[in-house]
């Protein structure tokens, strides 16, 4: 997705940083194994928050080593390969295919011509995972469309573009068979998902306003936007997020997602606030100067 969703490595416990490392590699490890070499391309922060979220409470933190994608000479703790793992890397595949589709279409031609080259690569691999996650994948084209018409008219409710995208990522969390967790890890999601297209809107208000793109804060508020009242609407979204994780057992992955929660995803809103977040972007978690 967007990359927003992120921990702060300086307040996590050894073992809990080591948890989350884990998770990444084993989403990347879930990624090749069940969709070819291009697939761990598109690995993400914020799918490994989902992987964090859909796995089982009483799963142990019990991490074996396996080769490493981006240098096959390097074996690397890993999480073992997971029902969560596989969930979040099949939705993975399908968000990243459509996403790259709307690019290439919104972008033109020539402009869209890279996001076009990796659609039509990764279409095997999303067809596939199409078949393994049907309802997701129609969750995903449907609120897409839905995104897609709102943006053309030029639709002046920052909300209703923002719950379209909530809807999208609510529906990343498959039906566990348990009605309370069920409700908390769809909530969480739904705000999640509300806050990363807020969030996103407001990184990009500069760069649209330039463009003539759509904006959701400047259709609602005009150009240049209005930052406390966004900041407001941004905190509720958090506050939602906190209120739904305490209705969940996480198990010995709740110190991390914790610490996305009510540590990461502020630092990152006001990064965004304060023009730092896109050098902080480039930067990698496993660096200590970060």
């Amino acid at each position: 997705m967007f990359g927003y969703v992120r921990p702060v490595r300086e307040e996590l416990k050894c073992r809990d940083f080591d948890l989350y490392k884990a998770t990444y590699c084993g989403l990347c490890g879930a990624m090749r194994r069940r969709y070819g070499w291009l697939a761990p391309m598109f690995l993400n922060y914020d799918f490994t928050f989902l992987a964090l979220l859909l796995s089982e409470p009483e799963e142990r933190f019990a991490p074996c080593r396996g080769r490493c994608h981006a240098n096959p000479l390097l074996k690397k703790p890993m999480c073992q390969p997971s029902e969560a793992l596989d969930a979040a890397a099949d939705e993975s595949v399908v968000l990243t295919w459509w996403q790259l589709r709307d690019k290439a279409r919104d972008s033109g031609l020539w402009k869209g011509l890279p996001a076009r080259t990796l659609a039509l690569l990764l279409k095997p691999a999303y067809r596939k995972a199409a078949r393994r996650r049907p309802e997701f994948d129609r969750c995903v084209r449907e609120s897409l469309e839905k995104l897609s018409a709102l943006e053309a008219e030029g639709c002046s409710s920052m909300d209703r573009a923002a719950d379209t995208f909530a809807v999208l990522l609510q529906g990343a969390a498959p039906a566990s068979g348990e009605a309370a967790r069920d409700r908390a890890l769809q909530q969480l999601l739904y705000h999640l998902g509300r806050w990363i297209y807020l969030i996103d809107a407001q990184d990009d208000l500069e760069e649209d306003r330039a463009s003539g793109n759509y904006n959701a804060v400047a259709a609602r508020f005009g150009p240049e936007g209005d930052d406390e009242a966004m900041k407001r609407t941004l905190d509720h979204s958090l506050n939602l997020m906190g209120s739904a994780a305490q209705l969940a057992d996480f198990g010995c992955r709740w110190p991390v997602i914790e610490n996305i929660l009510y540590l990461g995803l502020p630092l990152v809103q006001q990064a965004v606030f304060d023009g730092s977040w896109k050098q902080i972007q480039k930067q990698k978690i496993w660096r200590h100067n970060t």
